[in-house]
């Protein structure tokens, strides 16, 4: 990204890293523990939903994992829709893990080239200890406490989203389902994005699922439209995907309007579809 391009889209930049608007969500009844991470060499706090008939039966469930998981963040809003798609039988249960952020900016992104983007967050590829942590020590924690099936995806929103979509094109066996609202894909130049069809070429022969959406942010829906024409031309078999284009909304609308979706179309299509 150029120095003038840069600054012309600065002002939709900050919107990826703006404070979120807040809202008054009821906070679901829910399990918390602590956990110590020696691949970010801290202490996480996870929030647990599970459904209310977990514990009254011995079904063993799908787990979602999501960053921006703290109770004061996405949690409540995103573990009360699953709530009530459940109630409704739009889709089948599921648990729901959130991590609760540290330094955000550090865990979601990856390594950059552009010193611009220093601005904003560091340069350093936090997301590989971030992705270490949750895939080595997390997950492994949650098999302990739960009763899980094998499945396991991950959602996220913006910078979230951008770790989401990083994972899946660089760790595309690391979750079976990935869902991501407005990715800032424009960070380090909008490498995934440039070098998609490369990725693709490479994809393991293994059913993965994935929902993305792009809002009318210019600078994201220009390379989430054009990952989804990658898609078009290049998907391997065995990925199954779906892109919501969503002009209509903008950057800090787009994860309410569209998280219902997403989940009904990522927990019930057929791997044969």
């Amino acid at each position: 990204m150029t120095k003038k391009i840069y600054y012309l889209f600065l002002p939709i930049l900050l919107l990826s890293f703006a404070k979120k608007p807040l809202y008054n969500d009821p906070i679901p009844t829910h399990d918390n523990f602590s956990i110590d991470s020696k691949h970010v060499n801290e202490t996480r706090i996870i929030n647990v939903w599970t459904p209310p008939k977990y514990k009254e039966n011995n079904d063993t469930l799908p787990v979602l994992y999501m960053p921006d998981g703290g109770i004061k963040e996405d949690f409540p809003h995103i573990a009360n829709t699953i709530a009530k798609l459940i109630e409704n039988k739009s889709i089948p249960p599921i648990i729901l893990v959130g991590i609760e952020n540290t330094k955000r900016g550090r865990d979601l992104t990856g390594f950059s080239e552009v010193e611009e983007d220093a601005k904003y967050c560091p340069l350093t590829d936090g997301a590989k200890n971030f992705r270490e942590f949750i895939t080595d020590e997390l997950c492994t924690e949650i098999s302990k406490r739960y009763r899980i099936t094998n499945q396991k995806g991950i959602i996220g929103e913006s910078l979230a989203g951008l770790f989401v979509m990083e994972t899946f094109f660089l760790k595309p066996d690391a979750f079976d389902f990935y869902i991501a609202m407005d990715p800032s894909i424009w960070w380090n130049n909008h490498y995934l994005e440039r070098k998609a069809n490369e990725y693709m070429a490479n994809f393991p022969n293994k059913k993965t699922k994935l929902w993305f959406a792009g809002s009318s942010a210019e600078d994201i829906s220009k390379y989430t439209n054009s990952v989804a024409k990658t898609f078009q031309n290049n998907a391997p078999k065995s990925l199954i995907w779906k892109y919501s284009d969503e002009p209509n909304e903008k950057h800090n609308t787009i994860f309410r309007a569209t998280k219902e979706k997403a989940f009904i179309w990522i927990l019930n299509v057929k791997e044969n579809e």
